[in-house]
């Protein structure tokens, strides 16, 4: 019975292992699996590749190429059909998609490949929300459909508006963009004139449910939670993510008043979420009326602590908080948080799995709602993810202990080992006979359990420099990048088929934008990518970009660490004000020394690596001029950063190209191929000059034949000082 004796298409991601150009009609190759299965891929006349893109990048067909490009350790998925024969199943390739160029290029490594998608998944809600005229967050609504149409609610959630916000002002810290930081200060004024509740007398605020807007532009405020699990109660959740887009902000801005709203919230908490006795933590939810969490119309949720009461304060808004302000305070409230988890979520006695709900006194709910007995694969790996930056903080042993825990333990019970990705609700234990831990109401894939997946694996990657951590990262975000991108609409998908084909069948699933789903896990994951790859993994530069209230901050500090990273790891390289190049920081502590006297800033800061790395950096294009400061070392692992630099110096025509070289440290033949290419591009009628290159440098140049096409000066400011 059950024998699998028909045709059935499916989806396989690995490693290439073998190809035979022979073997069969068109070739075939062999395909090794994460852990470690092998599978035979017969080609056809039919099979077509492609390139993995972007957001907002055009359809790369590499069919031509596709056969040179099997090569043993090269990374990709392949679609194609199963087929029953006598002598087992034979598997025919239909789409094969590469993840890059070269068998050891992953094109999601590249320096601006995530901020590139935060921009436009930016414009995507932008145009969605807001139209192409003014950013009117009374135009704003929930739910969006797939193409991003409004689907007729006239429901605002705040939880919704402020993941939005969050995107914003995240799109805007890594762009600096004008239009997106407007619209995150838009949307937390928004926030606090229509969905705060103020209690002066007790100096605390919480945040309404959300709004109905009337068709006459009255609104009608949602006191208590709508939304079924938590229907007539004020869960911890919603909350929590009310301060996510306002603390982000506040971290471009200093605005006080924002940070006067985070405060008032967290004394909502402390006063009536926090368990005050000996058994701590955070209750799940409080009664509308009474604010008490014991209140017995609460019903199911009443006296209950869950994952989210606990856990969601650190990436929602705490973390953020602690880098904006540097206050001790909110690194005890952090510390407090992790303690709590480390001590009461895993359960190693009964399931590989976290515990996630409980009861008051910290006993296990299993009977609660849906979850029952059953596992959030997301939650497992974003408290790795996060009890990692708290390592980074404060460290302790039991922290990094769990961390590398959980990663070790949920490949082989929360992944997709063939197809690649991360499922969704497992049930926790296995019953007798069971191999493998059931998936609750199907196997699909939702796009924020891809963003714990791939953030735990590049933090620990880049924290610990194991490579089992970097293989699961790169193939996390393979995933993710290949099937998640909406490239027709805009946007990312709310869940994919376990192949990777979207899933649209209805409902919050179907749309891009929900009360599951907005600005939040999307971007605050390409952010926090970008982050650890280029600070911790590539050892690249990363530019940020604030724009400070005049005395906004406190002692006009601006605190620019982008995230809570290994001490040391990075620094601040340069900073410009305005436009001008500014010295007033502290690279080590990574602060900004603000001036009391302006009006207006702008601040960009580059953050850099503290070991070796390189940066390329057009700072200057005129009419036939271009200018790139080369920093650290170029060589065959860091010239494709140099080439894309390259293609926006010469964008448009120029007769010389300077190639600023006294921070470069070193440059190997590859990277001398790599400018002897592009001078070849850029014909004889061009001029390269290096500037100021170091003795090691200037020396490995001369010894090159390259040297005849090129001139070494010591200074250039226009084409009359060259040979000062």
């Amino acid at each position: 019975m059950n024998n699998l004796d028909f045709c059935i298409s499916d989806l396989i991601a690995g490693y290439v292992t073998s190809f035979d150009p022979e073997k069969g009609d068109c070739g075939t190759f062999n395909l090794q699996t994460s852990d470690e299965r092998d599978y035979e891929v017969a080609l056809t006349s039919m099979t077509y590749a492609q390139l993995i893109r972007n957001l907002g990048e055009p359809y790369y067909d590499c069919t031509f190429q596709m056969r040179s490009m099997l090569t043993p350790g090269r990374y990709l998925s392949v679609y194609g059909i199963f087929y029953p024969n006598a002598d087992g199943n034979q598997f025919e390739a239909k789409q094969i998609v590469f993840v890059g160029r070269t068998d050891s290029e992953y094109m999601f490594e590249k320096p601006d490949w995530w901020v590139k998608q935060i921009q436009q998944l930016a414009d995507f809600y932008l145009k969605s929300q807001f139209g192409d005229g003014e950013i009117d967050y009374s135009k704003y609504r929930t739910n969006i459909s797939l193409v991003g149409v409004k689907n007729g609610s006239n429901r605002q959630e705040t939880d919704t508006i402020s993941r939005l916000v969050y995107g914003f002002a995240v799109a805007y810290m890594v762009t600096g963009e004008d239009r997106y930081l407007e619209a995150a200060e838009k949307g937390t004024e928004y926030l606090h004139d229509n969905m705060r509740f103020l209690d002066e007398s007790e100096e605390i605020c919480y945040w309404y449910h959300g709004v109905d807007a009337k068709p006459d532009g009255s609104k009608q405020k949602i006191f208590a939670s709508e939304f079924g699990d938590d229907y007539d109660a004020i869960p911890a959740y919603e909350q929590i993510y009310a301060l996510a887009g306002p603390t982000q902000t506040y971290r471009l801005t200093g605005d006080p008043q924002i940070l006067r709203d985070i405060e008032l919230t967290i004394n909502l908490f402390n006063n009536y979420f926090l368990d005050t006795t000996e058994k701590g933590g955070f209750f799940s939810h409080i009664d509308p009326i009474t604010l008490s969490p014991q209140c017995p119309t609460l019903g199911d949720n009443r006296a209950k602590k869950n994952w989210n009461s606990v856990g969601d304060h650190a990436p929602a808004y705490l973390i953020n908080l602690f880098l904006a302000t540097g206050s001790e305070e909110y690194a005890d409230f952090l510390e407090s948080t992790f303690d709590t988890i480390e001590k009461y979520f895993p359960d190693p006695e009964n399931s590989p799995f976290v515990q996630e709900r409980f009861n008051e006194d910290w006993s296990h709910d299993k009977t609660w709602g849906w979850q029952q007995d059953r596992a959030v694969v997301g939650h497992n790996l974003k408290i790795a993810w996060n009890i990692m930056r708290m390592h980074h903080l404060r460290p302790k042993e039991d922290y990094a202990v769990l961390a590398e825990k959980i990663a070790a333990i949920m490949p082989e019970v929360g992944s997709d080992q063939q197809r690649g990705g991360w499922y969704d609700v497992v049930e926790r234990t296995l019953k007798p006979g069971e191999k493998q831990h059931r998936v609750v109401w199907h196997d699909r894939k939702a796009w924020w359990q891809q963003e714990q997946a791939i953030l735990a694996y590049l933090i620990l990657a880049g924290s610990l420099s194991k490579p089992e951590y970097s293989k699961l990262a790169r193939e996390s975000a393979a995933f993710y990048n290949t099937w998640f991108l909406d490239n027709e609409d805009g946007g990312i998908y709310f869940n994919v088929l376990a192949n990777g084909i979207p899933y649209l069948s209805g409902g919050n699933e179907r749309g891009k934008g929900s009360h599951s789903m907005s600005g939040y896990h999307s971007f605050e994951l390409a952010y926090l990518a970008t982050v650890y790859t280029n600070l911790l993994i590539t050892k690249k530069p990363m530019d940020l970009y604030f724009k400070p209230k005049p005395n906004g901050f406190k002692d006009n500090i601006l605190r620019v660490q982008p995230d809570i990273l290994p001490p040391g790891s990075i620094q601040i390289g340069d900073v410009w004000l305005n436009g001008q190049s500014y010295f007033d920081f502290d690279a080590e502590k990574l602060t900004v020394n603000l001036p009391s006297n302006l009006d207006e800033m702008k601040l960009k800061v580059r953050v850099v690596p503290t070991e070796v790395f390189f940066d390329a950096n057009l700072f200057e294009v005129t009419e036939d001029t271009a200018k790139i400061a080369l920093r650290g070392v170029l060589d065959s692992s860091t010239i494709w950063n140099f080439q894309d630099v390259f293609e926006q110096a010469t964008a448009q025509p120029i007769k010389h190209l300077v190639l600023m070289m006294n921070d470069l440290k070193s440059i190997s033949s590859g990277g001398i191929r790599a400018i002897a290419f592009n001078k070849q591009k850029l014909g004889r009628d061009i001029n390269i000059y290096l500037v100021q290159p170091t003795a090691e440098v200037k020396k490995f140049v001369e010894m090159s034949s390259f040297c005849e096409d090129i001139q070494i000066v010591d200074r250039y400011d226009s084409v009359e000082m060259v040979g000062v």
